[in-house]
């Protein structure tokens, strides 16, 4: 990852507002809308942390449709963690760690191995 992608991550987890929203959603998924109730937030705000975290696939969203035929997204967390570090040549790393299935951790796994 650049560095300009770690700052840019370490930017979004680090606003407050953010961060709020992503404990909401790691319980359950949730309209923007129960998002701003909730997080005592404005929906603007919502929507333009929703968008920093979509970059940064930190979130993925899903259409519901109400029995009425109406559409809205719903917002869920896509990791299991965020793992900071500082390596020895005093650069930060960071690891988001996504719930996947074995073939694909081991993939990755491999993937890691090889390039080292």
């Amino acid at each position: 990852m650049s560095d300009q992608r770690i700052e840019a991550v370490l930017d979004t987890i680090g606003d407050e507002h953010a961060r709020h929203l992503l404990a909401a959603i790691s319980r359950e998924p949730r309209s923007a809308k129960e998002l701003a109730e909730e997080c005592e937030l404005s929906l603007p705000t919502v929507y333009r942390r929703i968008e920093m975290l979509e970059e940064h696939a930190l979130v993925t969203d899903r259409t519901c449709v109400t029995e009425d035929g109406n559409e809205y997204n719903v917002y869920e967390s896509n990791f299991e963690s965020t793992v900071v570090t500082l390596n020895d040549d005093d650069e930060y790393q960071v690891r988001v760690y996504r719930e996947n299935n074995l073939p694909d951790r081991f993939s990755q796994l491999w993937e890691e191995l090889s390039s080292e």
